[in-house]
């Protein structure tokens, strides 16, 4: 199957293991991917932050970036999710881009649902002794609808120890610019959800979004706490 991948910006700039990590999966798997070095972001922070016409221009350009008829894959529930339900709002009924607004929705994936629900892919023979809670983004449980599926794949992982920690739905207060408007709050919801986390006795906090892990590793860093910041794909990849 071809493939194409999707690197959010932060990915990027920040963390751009994650996305080699991506790639080695999916080759594992006998995808072929195919990536664009000229796309850029998917619209989002312009997007959310009320700059519609901006982020128009940004997400037309978005659209030209991947050929249609070929799924798109991406590492980011966030992202993902902009995607699948809000190019169909921008870009709304009956104009040109609207068309091609839906079918790219349709046809992008985060990456566990990828690997779970259509490549029907759980156990990838990674290996990573210790024991790890999930965390539930935002985006992944509401946006994307993504559950069960890191579950699955963390459960066939030789030698890990999947812990439920409590209130796992509850956000962990990154939020994008929320965090930046509201830092006490974004603060206080870090560690609450740290606080839930240690008591799992984990090791590893693992997600499918970069950005809440960003948030949760500044956190528990700040407050010197033994838990490492993982994403899905690291995990998968043997790369965590």
């Amino acid at each position: 199957m071809k493939v194409q991948i999707f690197v959010p910006c932060f990915i990027d700039q920040l963390y751009p293991n994650v996305a080699f990590a991506m790639v080695k999966v999916l080759r594992q798997l006998g995808c072929d991917v195919l990536y664009n070095g000229n796309q850029t972001c998917c619209g989002q922070p312009a997007f959310n932050a009320g700059f519609h016409d901006d982020a128009r221009d940004v997400c037309r350009k978005f659209m030209n970036d991947f050929a249609p008829d070929i799924p798109v894959v991406a590492p980011s529930a966030s992202c993902v999710g902009f995607v699948k339900n809000y190019y169909k709002e921008l870009f709304g009924t009956g104009t040109p881009d609207a068309a091609s607004a839906t079918a790219l929705g349709l046809r992008t994936f985060e990456f566990a649902d990828f690997l779970v629900n259509q490549l029907q892919q759980t156990r990838l023979g990674a290996v990573l002794h210790g024991k790890a809670t999930y965390h539930d983004s935002c985006a992944a449980l509401r946006e994307c609808k993504v559950k069960a599926e890191p579950r699955t794949l963390l459960q066939q992982v030789e030698g890990l120890e999947l812990v439920e920690m409590n209130d796992v739905e509850t956000c962990c207060g990154f939020g994008g610019t929320f965090a930046v408007k509201f830092e006490a709050i974004s603060g206080a919801m870090a560690d609450q959800k740290l606080g839930h986390a240690m008591a799992t006795g984990a090791q590893y906090i693992v997600s499918t979004d970069m950005s809440c892990l960003m948030h949760l590793d500044g956190a528990a860093k700040k407050k010197g706490l033994p838990l490492k910041c993982v994403h899905l794909a690291e995990v998968l990849a043997g790369m965590a």
